[in-house]
């Protein structure tokens, strides 16, 4: 008897369809000598840092410094927990011992893992295999590149052997446990310091951070003004419109109109007029990250709501497996392909195959093909309006790929020379057979350019016209997605996507493990980051929030650096797993020794030290009624608040820290050490000062500060600060 183990319940119906005549059981289906049971996904995590402690069960979990860092020698998997009430599900915990019974039972010879197929679905059911005791037995894989009937019986007539995915479930183990690593220890450490909830991640951190760096710069930005020299006059009842390369300063302008005025003195003409027809290829098939992009762009659809949609297509049969990253098909898929290809032309598309390296290329595929329909087609009615516009953009795409007509086009290229000084290039496209743009968006329009001809004489007025330097871009679905793809490559050097453009740099940074996230993980990512309160999406425009500020900022001033570059190097040890160039202990050996570094106290002086120090640590005596001092999220207060006493220092003062160890000399002597660092909030300038305490408020006292004049000290107390919170003394 073979026993089949799906990662989800929809997985299992569909492998039932594909076999057919199956009975249904308490937990499993049974018939034609298969027995089929399943997950719900995940059924087992990894233990919490309480449970290698051996904490008792049923005791309050509070967070403490104590047990951290927390590296595990050996991880341990648990049943999955409810995260409210830290028991195992009942549900959880009954699908378990029917799937622990039919592991176990004898008429079993054969177990096949039927998870999703990546590294996660490859995990879900070892985990479950392994908790069985029944990792003896025969394990077969069942791979499925879609969820359709036929598909199904192929693979069930070719079964792989376990063992060839044990690189992959290598890959999935370690990103499991180095992820807990980050996650779990830096979590902790981050909000025990903050004295609120901060959610650290591998990846989560560094996507916060891009959006946050961009956000920056597009508020600190300074429009520069430039003077451009422009020509726009009428040559043979056209606009001609020339634009200068020079650019000049605005106090440059007497420079700029002499230009103008040789240039004008000069005159045009046309040097040469180039013209020929060319065929424009079409957009490649989608990778899922491509296919969010378009989605986002054209419907303003979140990446979670246009994932959950493709994975419902999915597991409904009419979408081949969406997590790829890959735009290319396999060189085996090609009967395949002919089949739905046929299916097309019956809807009256005009199709054919076409047998080019430009679509089939084993060597850019690492576990899956591009998205594409399969030969499952949906009825009129049986989707809703926004699957309707996700299957369509697959399956409009899928027909361009392999639209039997070409697309033509007549380039134009018309020089322009003003003697000698300088050529301008005028370029132009008029369509002249849509070909595949009759079924997917076409990027290009037609740019009809005046009707000029080699040697005329081009009527130019050039003048200074006044211009402002642009802020960058707030990121979007597309271009944070093209920059989670490769971090490391300028915005304007992404790849063209269109079929037969050069991107083997693109797969080879995804290949390399450049990425940030992957594109089975990113959507989950960047929607817990939505979710954390960190980033907003307003349509598909990315902006940080205050949290998201509050998150970046304090790991800074932690000196947690949890960035690109970290998290890329992670991501290129996992790859190496992949490739059995690493072992799994290894690469959790690279992410401890890292996690270890931040942990270690390295001991800083007084006038360089920006640790903020733990949340409500008592610092000292109030000045003012002698009570404690403590430490909470934003700043230092007396702990007698609730008996009026105002007494208060903020934990962050012009952009600079006040850590603990400062503040303990504050209040003990009276006055800190000089103090490197602050910014003036007028001027924006670094200054140095020491502060002072005077009649219970904390003040700048610059005499420590060699070779400057002493300042009249200034009052420390920013009235914008937000006020306590209710459990939060000052």
């Amino acid at each position: 008897m073979v026993l089949i183990i799906a990662e989800k319940p929809s997985l299992a119906r569909n492998i039932a369809a594909g076999i057919g005549s199956m009975a249904r059981r308490d937990g499993y289906l049974e018939g034609n000598g298969y027995l089929i049971t399943w997950a719900f996904g995940h059924l087992f995590s990894l233990a919490d840092i309480e449970d290698y402690q051996g904490a008792p069960a049923t005791e309050k979990v509070h967070w403490t410094m104590d047990n951290l860092p927390c590296i595990p020698d050996k991880f341990r998997f648990d049943l999955k927990k409810d995260k409210e009430t830290k028991k195992v599900d009942v549900g959880v915990r009954k699908q378990f011992k029917t799937i622990e019974s039919l592991c176990n039972r004898p008429d079993v010879d054969t177990i096949v893992n039927a998870g999703d197929a990546d590294r996660e679905g490859e995990i879900i059911v070892r985990l479950c295999v392994q908790h069985a005791g029944a990792a003896a037995k025969t394990q077969k894989r069942l791979w499925l590149p879609d969820q359709t009937p036929e598909t199904v019986r192929d693979a069930l007539a070719a079964l792989g052997n376990a063992a060839d995915y044990e690189n992959l479930a290598a890959e999935g183990f370690a990103r499991t446990y180095i992820d807990w690593l980050y996650g779990v220890n830096l979590t902790r450490y981050a909000t025990l310091k903050c004295g609120s909830l901060l959610r650290v991640g591998r990846v989560i951190v560094p996507i916060v951070r891009a959006i946050y760096e961009r956000d920056m710069a597009i508020r600190n930005f300074v429009p520069g003004k430039y003077l451009a020299l422009i020509s726009r006059e009428e040559t043979n009842g056209e606009i001609v419109e020339l634009v200068s390369k020079q650019k000049f300063d605005e106090k440059d302008r007497t420079k700029a109109e002499a230009l103008c005025a040789r240039y004008n003195e000069t005159g045009a003409f046309v040097k040469s007029v180039k013209r020929k027809k060319d065929t424009l290829a079409p957009g490649k098939l989608f990778s899922l990250s491509k296919l969010q992009n378009v989605l986002g762009k054209k419907y303003k659809m979140s990446m979670a709501d246009s994932l959950a949609i493709i994975q419902s297509l999915y597991e409904r049969g009419y979408l081949t497996y969406p997590r790829t990253n890959s735009e290319y098909l396999a060189t085996a898929e090609k009967d395949k392909i002919k089949k739905i290809i046929a299916n097309c032309k019956q809807l009256g598309y005009d199709v054919a195959f076409k047998d080019s390296p430009k679509i089939f290329d084993d060597s850019k595929i690492e576990s899956h093909s591009a998205l594409t329909p399969t030969y499952k087609i949906p009825k009129k009615g049986e989707l809703s309006e926004k699957e309707n516009q996700v299957y369509a953009t697959v399956f409009r795409r899928f027909a361009a790929v392999f639209c039997a007509e070409p697309c033509t086009a007549e380039r134009t290229e018309i020089t322009v020379a003003v003697g000698e000084l300088e050529e301008f290039v005028l370029k132009g496209l008029v369509i002249l057979e849509r070909g595949w743009m009759k079924y997917d968006d076409a990027t290009q329009k037609d740019k009809v350019l005046p009707k000029l001809q080699k040697g005329d004489a081009v009527n130019i007025r050039f003048e200074p016209k006044e211009k402002e330097t642009s802020p960058p871009k707030h990121y979007t679905i597309e271009t944070l997605n093209n920059y989670l793809k490769n971090p490391f490559r300028e915005e304007k050097a992404a790849a063209e996507d269109t079929v037969g453009s050069d991107d083997s740099a693109e797969y080879k940074a995804v290949f390399e493990g450049l990425e940030l996230g992957t594109e089975a993980t990113r959507t989950g990512i960047i929607d817990n980051a939505r979710k954390s309160g960190y980033i907003a999406l307003n349509k598909d425009v990315y902006t940080i929030l205050p949290q998201g500020e509050y998150l970046v900022e304090s790991l800074d001033r932690m000196q947690i650096r949890m960035d690109k570059f970290r998290t890329s190097e992670m991501g290129k040890a996992l790859k190496k797993v992949f490739r059995g160039e690493m072992s799994v202990e290894d690469s959790v050996a690279l992410a401890a020794r890292d996690i270890r570094e931040i942990f270690e106290k390295k001991e800083t002086s007084p006038e360089e030290d920006t640790d903020i120090g733990l949340y409500g640590v008592e610092v000292g005596n109030c000045p003012l009624c002698g009570r404690p001092v403590v430490r909470g999220k934003f700043s230092y207060g007396c702990t007698g608040y609730k008996g009026g006493c105002a007494f208060r220092v903020n934990t962050v003062i012009c952009g600079r820290v006040i850590s603990v160890k400062q503040m303990q000399m504050l209040l003990a002597e009276g006055k800190t050490t000089l103090i490197h660092g602050f910014i003036s909030k007028k001027s924006g300038k670094s200054f140095d000062a020491a502060l002072r305490m005077e009649e219970g408020k904390a003040i700048f006292d610059f005499s420590a500060v060699p070779r400057r004049e002493p300042r009249r000290p200034e009052p420390i107390f920013d009235d914008s600060m937000p006020p306590p919170a209710p459990n939060e003394p000052g």
